[in-house]
Formats: C-alpha cells, sequence, structure tokens
C-alpha cells in the first residue's frame, strides 16, 4: 500500500482545512455534506456521542455556535493508498486556558467526495 501518495495527501489537506473553515465558521451544510451519510458513521465528542449521520446531523444542528475559533497545532494527516485517511490534531482555545483539545477523524473517499466515517473529539488537562 502507498502511504502519502502527493497528490492524495494534498487533496485530503484541503479537505481537513475546509472541514475546519466549516467548524469555526459553524457552517452545518458544509459539515453534513463532510460526514458520511450512514448510519454507521460515528462521533464521539467531548460531552456526547453520536451513532449514525442523522444523530451527528442533529448535534450539529443544535450545538450552539460559541466559542469556535481555535489554534490547531501538531496536525498529523496519512493517507492509505488513494481512498483512507486519518487526520489527528491538538487544538487550543483561549476560554480554555491549561487545557488541550485532541481531535481525530478517519476519512473514506466515497463517490461523491472524501467523507469523515468516524471522528473522535476530548479535552484534557494540558
Amino acid at each position: 500500500m502507498d502511504i502519502d501518495i502527493p497528490e492524495v495527501l494534498a487533496e485530503m489537506q484541503a479537505v481537513f482545512a475546509a472541514y475546519e473553515t466549516a467548524f469555526v465558521t459553524n457552517d452545518t451544510a458544509a459539515l453534513d455534506r463532510l460526514f458520511w451519510d450512514s448510519i454507521k458513521t460515528v462521533r464521539y465528542g467531548v460531552c456526547e456521542m453520536q451513532h449514525g449521520f442523522a444523530e451527528v446531523a442533529a448535534f450539529r444542528a443544535a450545538y450552539p455556535p460559541v466559542d469556535l475559533p481555535r489554534d490547531l497545532a501538531r496536525t498529523v494527516i496519512t493517507t492509505f493508498g488513494r481512498d483512507a485517511a486519518t487526520a489527528s490534531t491538538l487544538f487550543y482555545r483561549a476560554s480554555a486556558p491549561g487545557k488541550v483539545g485532541r481531535q481525530m477523524q478517519t476519512w473514506m473517499r466515497m463517490a461523491d467526495g472524501w467523507k469523515v466515517v468516524a471522528a473522535h473529539v476530548s479535552l484534557i488537562d494540558e
């Protein structure tokens, strides 16, 4: 298997950047487009969990657009072949001094583009 094929890695880096922009601007329609529309989609958040795309979309629709800006650090994106990738990053918010957030996503290329199929977000003491 080829790891980090340059053009696939560049594509995934652009998709991850689009995800981050959608997240910090609370563009729920864009976020919904970036998640796999399947009952098999899983997202575990800081204080909640969703199983299935419908639960992810409902969470996003109800999530208050407060305190979304954040600084990312140590982002690692790895592609596996042409159709699978992982994205891991740390994040920091001014409103949470002494805390570090961790975000991990598994991405798959579907017929309509790259989709998050599994995600985990957590917040811990730095």
